[in-house]
């Protein structure tokens, strides 16, 4: 399997190794048709025309390469496939419908019935209830843990443990889980490591270096970074990826060409970005934890941050979100959102404009009280996923909110 890189028109493959992350970022998985055009094209087709019936047989039958229905061979898909997988340093990529397809491929692919998974106990509110009540219908069990606990990691091993599932840093208290760490003892039991890289993306961190197997995104978040598509990807080795790409073939959880697109355009700024949504982020919660009315700001890169050391050890930055807990209960964390004026009232994360939510009424939502407790979603907890506006202005509307409690 050739490392993920450029191609040319005549198709030659460079390794992906001898370009720098920010022009990987811009070139990677370019493959242009022979008309000469310097942006990426999309292939809006759902199939393809074969020269004869012969070559039809041959690319069904899988004895030549080439796209035959865009469910599963869409040139524009592939190419953001190979752009993000050069980015993460994966041997392939299979991109899905949304983040929530990718991980509900990860459990339908690579587990069966009788198997068991260990996940994190924070982790995102869809999460829990995929793990809880669907992959529990196909006879997967799950065990949620302290995710900073090793210990609780490796007490929660049973013989027929065969993933491990966590989220780091987590949705929404940027609790860090020791990639590294759990990927030895997940792979003393033979198991795999899933690791969902949404929040900060590989700009910032890059988990298979640190001994995953897997890797997840919601590409609707920062890999897109203006909130215009949903859609999701897996990556791996190539091995473990065709069984994901089996499964997207024929289950259909596929990603449209449209998005794709998006995204590979997206991912052309996603290093400054990602630079400019932490140095703002950083600047905020210094700024937060001074002010009057806030009880605790949840980021990984204060002090304060009891896996501080773990953050700078795993991540280049620390991410565009944080959180905190205001004083008062959930209506005075309602009346702080509803007082801002810029900032989008939004579930989503990862824009260039400002977003704030109440995790513990949306994101968070469908969790029952005592799982919402568990994790450490309390009502007074508020969301903001700090965009590229000016920062005196987010400040401004911050305070806006603070008045109003």
């Amino acid at each position: 399997m050739h490392k993920p890189g450029f191609e040319r028109e005549e198709r030659i493959q460079f390794e992906g190794d001898n370009y720098a992350f920010d022009t990987l970022a811009v070139r990677a998985g370019q493959r242009r048709t022979g008309e000469g055009e310097h942006s990426d094209p999309i292939y809006l087709t759902s199939s393809y025309v074969f020269s004869s019936a012969r070559e039809a047989a041959a690319r069904f039958g899988g004895e030549e390469e080439g796209n035959i229905y865009s469910r599963f061979t869409n040139p524009t898909v592939q190419a953001f496939e190979r752009r993000i997988a050069a980015l993460e340093g994966a041997e392939r990529a299979v991109a899905t419908s949304s983040g929530m397809a990718a991980i509900m491929a990860v459990g339908i692919a690579l587990m069966q019935q009788g198997d068991h998974v260990v996940c994190s106990r924070s982790v995102f509110g869809s999460t829990v209830s995929l793990f809880n009540k669907y992959l529990t219908r196909a006879g997967i069990e799950t065990t949620f843990v302290d995710p900073t606990d090793l210990d609780a990691w490796r007490a929660a091993i049973r013989p027929n443990t065969r993933l491990f599932f966590m989220e780091t840093p987590s949705n929404p208290l940027a609790e860090l889980t020791d990639i590294e760490a759990v990927s030895k003892i997940a792979h003393e039991q033979g198991a795999l490591l899933a690791v969902d890289n949404c929040f900060c993306t590989p700009a910032l961190q890059q988990p298979l270096k640190q001994g995953a197997d897997i890797v997840i995104h919601s590409a609707t978040k920062y890999l897109d970074g203006q909130g215009r598509c949903v859609g999701g990807v897996v990556l791996g080795s190539d091995k473990l990826m065709e069984e994901i790409f089996g499964y997207v073939r024929t289950c259909g959880a596929c990603l449209s060409p449209f998005n794709a697109w998006n995204f590979m355009t997206g991912l052309e700024t996603l290093s400054l970005r990602m630079k400019a949504h932490s140095d703002a982020a950083m600047a905020l919660a210094l700024w937060l934890e001074q002010q009057d009315g806030i009880d605790k700001v949840y980021y990984s890169g204060l002090k304060s941050h009891p896996q501080h050391d773990l953050a700078v050890e795993q991540q280049s930055a620390f991410g565009g979100v944080l959180s905190f807990e205001v004083r008062g209960g959930k209506e005075a964390a309602f009346n702080f959102i509803d007082a801002t004026e810029m900032f989008s009232i939004t579930g989503n994360l990862g824009d260039v404009k400002t977003t704030i939510t109440h995790p513990g009424t949306t994101t968070h939502g469908r969790m029952s009280v005592e799982e919402r407790a568990e994790a450490g979603i309390k009502d007074n907890l508020i969301r903001v996923s700090v965009g590229l506006e000016d920062l005196e202005d987010i400040k401004a509307d911050m305070l806006r909110g603070l008045a109003a409690i």
